[in-house]
């Protein structure tokens, strides 16, 4: 379920349905407060199951901390979410976001949004 890359903690949904996974998720990202976040829903998750405003919050929370909130899935499109959330279709291009967010942190483009 969860995967540390460098300085990133990869969440992965795999077969947990979402209520699970999402009671799950919560004391796991505080745990890892210090780190950027992607979190990767299954293929199989509905978009009516994904509940975006938890994950604004979340997103909200760790940006606030200059830490990087990305959500990987296919169910949404980047379109249909607030500016505050990245949304992604792939996990590489979460791994994008997160370097370009670092870069625009290091030469000052990124303060603090919230």
């Amino acid at each position: 379920m969860v995967q540390i890359i460098d300085q990133t903690a990869v969440f992965s949904q795999e077969n947990q349905d979402m209520k699970a996974f999402l009671a799950a998720l919560s004391p796991l990202l505080e745990a890892h407060l210090s780190h950027h976040i992607i979190v990767a829903l299954s293929e199989e998750t509905p978009a009516e199951a994904i509940d975006i405003s938890l994950f604004t919050q979340w997103s909200t929370d760790f940006k606030k901390s200059a830490k990087s909130f990305v959500l990987v899935t296919n169910a949404i499109s980047y379109e249909d979410t607030p500016e505050s959330l990245s949304v992604v279709p792939t996990l590489q291009e979460a791994k994008d976001v997160i370097e370009m967010e670092e870069i625009e942190r290091d030469l000052g483009f990124r303060k603090s949004l919230f």
